[in-house]
């Protein structure tokens, strides 16, 4: 275990206006904070260099009215991203660092008492682990490594704890961008809603690859099946990061590219893509988009945009074809590196970096349009975001 890079939880460390808590705080406040209308917890990874955050940070949500209460907070070094098992009975965070320490931690999850506690880490053997994937079923975890242009796979055991690495898939190529794309850099690793594939997406390279799932791997067995690969070219220059499948049945893959700055848009089916789109989520030319997310009704489409006019650019989505139209643009607090939508689509959460905030904007459900609701959340280098459901007290 590496008890050097994650450590236990710390209670009650801010709330929403920045001022701080009682330290000891009883779970019984906890329970009254749950009878209370709130409905989510809020999950946060933070940078934790100079000045940065200490690990993650956990909230208590109100997606009614979007004002939040913090809970706690779990060390460890730089969880830059988080996802939780099917159950949300488990945290699993990377540690972006260099090849020697870059890492994945296992977290328990108690809804009850809002504590993280640290299961086990393991090293990822790749530098740069910036995304970070489960299966529904719980069983296979995937890092996708940045600079070391791989993906890690990893199992997990019964108890919600992680076994070594079982493989590490390295990619190779090359984009036009002589700066950004001198090699593979794969910057996210996502399931099709079906489960049958991961697909990974590399900025170095200008592709998204899909790699088929093996369904009941042994232990120690790759969940991966590393020779069913197959790639997807996008346009030259385009430094694919982040994309998102279209709430029904994922009919439409939307592909953010980070140095294009635009949104490519494909047909999805059975494992297949079709490009039909290419529209621009960034009209600066500053090459740096950063997250992009589908509203949970499927009508509107949303892309984070940093370096600079930092926000998020908004559209409607063609409900007989999945296209995209642009619907308008909301500014930010600077750097706007990932965004969250809550499951019941009145409020967007940005994560704005260098700003040290967490911006909370209400949706106007009809037009997808944006409203800055002032109610920040004051952290240090928040760099990602997830919502947890809750247990509600009898």
């Amino acid at each position: 275990m590496m008890t050097g890079m994650a450590a236990l939880l710390v209670s009650c460390t801010g709330n929403s206006s920045g001022k701080a808590d009682r330290s000891n705080a009883s779970e019984e406040a906890f329970s009254a904070m749950e009878t209370a209308g709130s409905k989510l917890f809020l999950l946060a990874g933070t940078y934790t260099s100079s000045e940065g955050g200490k690990g993650i940070y956990l909230y208590r949500f109100d997606a009614d009215t979007g004002s939040s209460h913090s809970i706690g907070m779990a060390e460890v070094d730089n969880p830059s991203y988080l996802t939780l098992s099917p159950d949300e009975k488990f945290i699993y965070a990377v540690s972006e660092n260099d090849e020697s320490s870059s890492a994945v931690h296992a977290f328990s999850f108690d809804k009850r008492s809002g504590k993280m506690d640290l299961l086990n880490s393991r090293l990822v053997n790749s530098s740069s682990p910036c995304y970070i994937a489960i299966d529904g079923k719980g069983r296979n975890v995937h890092t996708a490594n940045y600079g070391g242009g791989t993906i890690t796979s990893f199992q997990v055991k019964e108890d919600g704890t992680l076994t070594s690495a079982v493989s590490t898939m390295l990619f190779k190529g090359s984009g036009p961008d002589s700066v950004r794309q001198k090699s593979a850099h794969l910057h996210s690793v996502r399931y099709s809603p079906d489960g049958r594939y991961l697909f990974a997406a590399d900025l170095g390279s200008d592709k998204l690859y899909r790699i088929s799932v093996n369904d009941t791997p042994f232990e120690g067995q790759p969940g991966l099946l590393e020779n069913s690969l197959k790639e997807f070219v996008t346009p030259p220059g385009a430094g694919p990061r982040h994309f998102d499948f279209h709430p029904d049945g994922g009919r439409y893959l939307y592909l953010l590219g980070e140095l294009s700055g635009q949104v490519i848009v494909y047909d999805y089916a059975f494992g297949e893509l079709t490009q039909k789109q290419v529209i621009a989520a960034d009209t600066t030319g500053a090459r740096g988009s950063a997250d992009v997310h589908v509203s949970p009704d499927g009508r509107f489409l949303y892309a984070s945009n940093r370096l600079q006019a930092d926000g998020i650019a908004i559209f409607s989505i063609d409900p007989d074809d999945g296209t995209l139209t642009k619907a308008g643009y909301q500014l930010t607090g600077k750097h706007p590196r990932n965004f969250v939508i809550t499951p019941n689509g009145k409020f967007l959460l940005a994560a704005s970096r260098d700003d040290n905030k967490i911006e909370v904007f209400r949706i106007d459900t009809e037009t997808g349009l944006l409203t800055d609701t002032r109610q920040d959340i004051r952290l240090n280098k928040p760099v990602c975001l997830k919502f947890a459901g809750t247990v509600r007290s009898d």
